[in-house]
């Protein structure tokens, strides 16, 4: 299993390195530890020290905050294919954010005294790197610009259509089923609003004939989607 992971797909399939030559590729399999973390392992906490990141293979995390009030404030969830923690070994900040398995997760651990050796010599993996914060910090612009400019639909559609391209790439079908292992509580934090404006909304939805629930599975139809999402594109 070891070796069918460190393959050049495989290492490749995730965005961060998606621009690194085959012998780079190589360094970052090799350097690789693999991991497993039970569910409810504090893997970091905020205000930590940056000294790796992380290569989701399976299972899922959750990155949260504690406000002054002590409530936990869920940011994201991240599952399979998704990094975690570069951001700190980057810019050599404390870790901004908890990081909790939700379930049991395994991924690879990358330590940053050996990532960052890699870049210091390899200036095309280190330009792959720039092109790469550069797309996070647009999706981040995007999911503010979706909080402050979308009506609540919208920002939910916008989060269905996100899941599915993320599956499907951005080319979507005419309809797709989704199996969200997220709550809505969960939503509800990645889209800016409150757990019972979650269900309103979901609710609106299925009213559109935009989504229909059965068992778990969202059966979504992406033409409404879209409309719901892009009020203004009429």
């Amino acid at each position: 299993m070891n070796e069918i992971n460190k393959s050049a797909a495989f290492w490749r399939s995730f965005p961060i390195f998606e621009g690194f030559g085959k012998d780079t590729i190589g360094e970052i399999a090799g350097i690789a530890t693999f991991r497993k973390w039970p569910a409810g392992t504090v893997i970091f906490q905020r205000g930590d020290e940056g000294t790796y990141l992380i290569v989701l293979v399976s299972g899922r995390i959750k990155l949260s905050l504690i406000t002054p009030q002590g409530k936990e404030l869920s940011l994201r969830q991240l599952e399979a294919g998704s990094i975690l923690g570069e951001m700190a070994i980057l810019d050599g900040q404390p870790r901004s954010a908890d990081a909790t398995a939700v379930v049991a997760t395994e991924g690879y651990v990358i330590a940053k005294r050996d990532f960052l050796e890699i870049l210091t010599r390899n200036p095309t993996a280190a330009q792959a790197i720039i092109h790469y914060l550069c797309t996070k910090l647009r999706e981040t612009t995007e999911q503010l610009e979706t909080i402050a400019l979308y009506d609540l639909d919208a920002r939910v559609a916008r989060f269905f259509l996100a899941t599915l391209r993320n599956i499907h790439g951005e080319e979507l079908p005419e309809s797709a089923n989704l199996q969200i292992s997220l709550s809505q509580t969960e939503i509800a934090s990645i889209v800016g609003a409150s757990r019972p404006k979650i269900n309103r909304s979901i609710l609106a939805l299925q009213e559109a004939g935009a989504i229909r629930r059965n068992d778990g599975i969202i059966h979504c139809h992406i033409g409404r989607l879209r409309t719901i999402a892009e009020p203004d594109d009429d």
